[in-house]
Protein backbone atom coordinates (compact mmCIF):
# COMPACT_ATOMS: atom_id res chain seq x y z
CA UNK A 1 0.00 0.00 0.00
CA UNK A 2 0.88 3.50 -0.44
CA UNK A 3 3.41 4.18 1.70
CA UNK A 4 2.47 8.12 3.09
CA UNK A 5 0.45 7.74 6.51
CA UNK A 6 -2.26 10.69 4.76
CA UNK A 7 -3.15 8.18 2.45
CA UNK A 8 -3.55 5.12 4.51
CA UNK A 9 -7.21 4.13 5.07
CA UNK A 10 -8.34 2.19 8.30
CA UNK A 11 -11.66 2.34 8.94
CA UNK A 12 -12.60 -1.46 8.81
CA UNK A 13 -16.87 -0.78 8.48
CA UNK A 14 -15.77 1.50 5.67
CA UNK A 15 -13.54 -1.39 3.56
CA UNK A 16 -15.31 -3.47 4.27
CA UNK A 17 -18.69 -1.56 2.45
CA UNK A 18 -15.88 -0.52 -0.08
CA UNK A 19 -15.23 -4.44 -0.78
CA UNK A 20 -19.05 -5.41 -0.41
CA UNK A 21 -20.24 -2.77 -2.65
CA UNK A 22 -17.46 -3.60 -5.40
CA UNK A 23 -17.89 -7.42 -5.24
CA UNK A 24 -15.20 -8.50 -7.69
CA UNK A 25 -10.97 -8.22 -7.11
CA UNK A 26 -7.81 -10.17 -8.07
CA UNK A 27 -6.52 -13.28 -5.71
CA UNK A 28 -2.86 -13.84 -5.39
CA UNK A 29 -0.82 -16.66 -4.16
CA UNK A 30 2.44 -18.13 -4.65
CA UNK A 31 2.65 -21.55 -6.26
CA UNK A 32 5.38 -24.17 -6.96
CA UNK A 33 4.61 -22.70 -10.63
CA UNK A 34 5.52 -19.28 -9.23
CA UNK A 35 3.03 -16.46 -8.34
CA UNK A 36 -0.65 -17.03 -9.81
CA UNK A 37 -3.53 -14.55 -9.69
CA UNK A 38 -7.67 -15.06 -10.34
CA UNK A 39 -10.37 -12.79 -10.69
CA UNK A 40 -12.81 -13.89 -8.40
CA UNK A 41 -16.13 -12.22 -7.42
CA UNK A 42 -16.49 -12.27 -3.52
CA UNK A 43 -18.77 -12.08 -0.76
CA UNK A 44 -18.40 -11.54 2.61
CA UNK A 45 -19.86 -14.91 4.97
CA UNK A 46 -18.97 -12.97 8.24
CA UNK A 47 -17.18 -9.86 9.50
CA UNK A 48 -13.71 -10.76 8.66
CA UNK A 49 -14.14 -13.82 6.24
CA UNK A 50 -14.78 -13.95 2.60
CA UNK A 51 -16.52 -16.34 0.11
CA UNK A 52 -15.07 -17.33 -3.31
CA UNK A 53 -14.56 -19.91 -5.97
CA UNK A 54 -12.65 -20.45 -8.86
CA UNK A 55 -12.94 -22.94 -11.87
CA UNK A 56 -11.21 -26.05 -11.06
CA UNK A 57 -8.95 -25.75 -14.24
CA UNK A 58 -7.96 -22.55 -13.27
CA UNK A 59 -3.97 -23.11 -12.80
CA UNK A 60 -4.00 -21.39 -8.93
CA UNK A 61 -6.80 -23.90 -7.58
CA UNK A 62 -4.96 -26.75 -6.85
CA UNK A 63 -2.34 -24.60 -4.47
CA UNK A 64 -4.74 -22.68 -2.69
CA UNK A 65 -5.83 -24.95 0.14
CA UNK A 66 -4.19 -23.92 3.15
CA UNK A 67 -2.08 -20.73 1.36
CA UNK A 68 -1.70 -17.51 2.37
CA UNK A 69 -3.35 -15.65 -0.21
CA UNK A 70 -3.60 -11.51 -1.11
CA UNK A 71 -7.31 -10.30 -2.16
CA UNK A 72 -6.72 -7.16 -3.73
CA UNK A 73 -10.30 -5.16 -4.58
CA UNK A 74 -9.62 -1.16 -6.72
CA UNK A 75 -11.81 1.02 -6.89
CA UNK A 76 -12.09 4.62 -9.03
CA UNK A 77 -8.67 6.00 -10.24
CA UNK A 78 -7.68 8.61 -12.35
CA UNK A 79 -4.52 10.70 -13.19
CA UNK A 80 -4.27 13.85 -11.88
CA UNK A 81 -2.52 16.83 -14.11
CA UNK A 82 -0.46 18.83 -11.97
CA UNK A 83 -1.95 21.81 -14.15
CA UNK A 84 -5.23 21.36 -12.42
CA UNK A 85 -4.00 22.22 -9.02
CA UNK A 86 -3.29 26.09 -9.68
CA UNK A 87 -0.46 25.75 -7.91
CA UNK A 88 3.00 26.10 -8.75
CA UNK A 89 5.45 23.06 -9.14
CA UNK A 90 3.62 20.37 -8.86
CA UNK A 91 4.02 16.78 -10.41
CA UNK A 92 1.36 14.01 -12.39
CA UNK A 93 0.20 11.62 -9.57
CA UNK A 94 -2.75 8.77 -9.30
CA UNK A 95 -5.64 9.47 -7.18
CA UNK A 96 -7.03 6.41 -6.29
CA UNK A 97 -8.68 3.53 -3.66
CA UNK A 98 -7.70 0.07 -3.08
CA UNK A 99 -8.14 -2.37 -0.71
CA UNK A 100 -5.95 -5.54 0.43
CA UNK A 101 -7.05 -8.41 2.36
CA UNK A 102 -4.78 -10.70 3.30
CA UNK A 103 -5.55 -14.07 5.11
CA UNK A 104 -5.43 -18.05 5.03
CA UNK A 105 -7.62 -20.00 2.51
CA UNK A 106 -9.92 -22.67 3.06
CA UNK A 107 -11.38 -25.26 0.82
CA UNK A 108 -15.16 -25.29 1.15
CA UNK A 109 -17.64 -28.14 1.56
CA UNK A 110 -20.03 -28.39 -1.06
CA UNK A 111 -22.92 -27.58 1.03
CA UNK A 112 -20.58 -24.03 2.09
CA UNK A 113 -19.88 -23.70 -1.97
CA UNK A 114 -24.01 -23.52 -2.51
CA UNK A 115 -24.48 -21.43 0.03
CA UNK A 116 -21.88 -18.89 -1.18
CA UNK A 117 -23.27 -18.82 -4.51
CA UNK A 118 -26.95 -18.45 -3.71
CA UNK A 119 -25.42 -15.66 -1.05
CA UNK A 120 -23.78 -14.20 -3.84
CA UNK A 121 -25.86 -14.30 -6.87
CA UNK A 122 -28.46 -12.84 -4.10
CA UNK A 123 -26.64 -9.84 -3.01
CA UNK A 124 -26.02 -8.87 -6.83
CA UNK A 125 -29.92 -10.06 -7.90
CA UNK A 126 -31.31 -7.45 -5.04
CA UNK A 127 -29.24 -4.84 -6.82
CA UNK A 128 -31.28 -5.41 -9.95
CA UNK A 129 -34.47 -4.34 -8.36
CA UNK A 130 -37.23 -4.45 -9.29
CA UNK A 131 -36.32 -7.17 -11.74
CA UNK A 132 -37.71 -10.42 -10.97
CA UNK A 133 -35.19 -11.90 -8.83
CA UNK A 134 -33.13 -14.69 -10.49
CA UNK A 135 -32.41 -18.16 -7.97
CA UNK A 136 -30.97 -21.80 -8.66
CA UNK A 137 -34.88 -22.79 -9.30
CA UNK A 138 -35.54 -21.37 -12.39
CA UNK A 139 -32.94 -23.50 -13.62
CA UNK A 140 -33.25 -27.47 -15.30
CA UNK A 141 -33.81 -29.76 -12.56
CA UNK A 142 -29.90 -31.58 -12.20
CA UNK A 143 -28.11 -28.92 -14.02
CA UNK A 144 -27.20 -26.35 -11.28
CA UNK A 145 -25.33 -29.56 -9.55
CA UNK A 146 -23.38 -30.45 -12.63
CA UNK A 147 -22.32 -26.88 -13.14
CA UNK A 148 -21.38 -26.73 -9.56
CA UNK A 149 -18.95 -29.55 -10.11
CA UNK A 150 -16.91 -27.26 -12.34
CA UNK A 151 -15.93 -25.04 -9.39
CA UNK A 152 -14.03 -24.90 -6.37
CA UNK A 153 -15.21 -22.81 -3.67
CA UNK A 154 -12.86 -21.25 -0.68
CA UNK A 155 -12.77 -18.83 2.59
CA UNK A 156 -10.46 -16.39 2.78
CA UNK A 157 -10.15 -15.80 6.58
CA UNK A 158 -8.68 -12.17 6.76
CA UNK A 159 -6.24 -11.59 9.47
CA UNK A 160 -4.57 -8.37 7.46
CA UNK A 161 -6.66 -5.17 6.13
CA UNK A 162 -4.89 -2.70 4.60
CA UNK A 163 -6.66 0.25 2.58
CA UNK A 164 -5.46 3.12 0.60
CA UNK A 165 -7.76 6.44 -0.16
CA UNK A 166 -5.72 8.87 -2.36
CA UNK A 167 -7.71 11.76 -3.09
CA UNK A 168 -5.39 14.67 -2.84
CA UNK A 169 -5.89 15.23 0.42
CA UNK A 170 -2.21 16.53 0.90
CA UNK A 171 -2.97 19.37 -1.14
CA UNK A 172 -4.54 22.53 0.33
CA UNK A 173 -9.20 22.00 -0.84
CA UNK A 174 -8.43 24.86 -3.41
CA UNK A 175 -6.35 22.78 -4.90
CA UNK A 176 -7.74 19.40 -4.73
CA UNK A 177 -11.23 20.97 -5.43
CA UNK A 178 -9.59 22.49 -9.05
CA UNK A 179 -8.52 19.08 -9.64
CA UNK A 180 -11.78 17.38 -9.42
CA UNK A 181 -13.27 20.36 -11.30
CA UNK A 182 -10.90 19.38 -14.06
CA UNK A 183 -11.60 15.47 -13.88
CA UNK A 184 -15.05 16.08 -14.40
CA UNK A 185 -15.02 18.06 -17.34
CA UNK A 186 -12.62 15.26 -18.76
CA UNK A 187 -15.40 12.58 -17.79
CA UNK A 188 -14.09 11.00 -14.58
CA UNK A 189 -17.19 12.23 -12.70
CA UNK A 190 -16.57 8.82 -10.41
CA UNK A 191 -13.16 10.26 -9.12
CA UNK A 192 -14.40 13.77 -8.66
CA UNK A 193 -17.45 12.89 -6.54
CA UNK A 194 -14.79 11.18 -4.09
CA UNK A 195 -12.32 13.52 -4.07
CA UNK A 196 -15.28 16.32 -3.19
CA UNK A 197 -17.61 14.09 -0.90
CA UNK A 198 -15.57 11.17 0.50
CA UNK A 199 -14.78 11.89 4.23
CA UNK A 200 -10.52 12.35 3.87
Amino acid sequence: MHPNPQFRWEDRDALRGFVTEIGFGALFAATPDGPRVAHVPTVFLDDATLGFHVARGNGIARHLDGATALYVVQGPEAYISPDWYGMEDQVPTWNYLAVELEGQVRKMEREQLVEQIDRLSGVHEARLAPKPTWTPAKMTPGLVDKMLGAITGYTLEITAWRGTKKLGQNKPAAARNAAADALEMAGNRAMAHLMREMPL
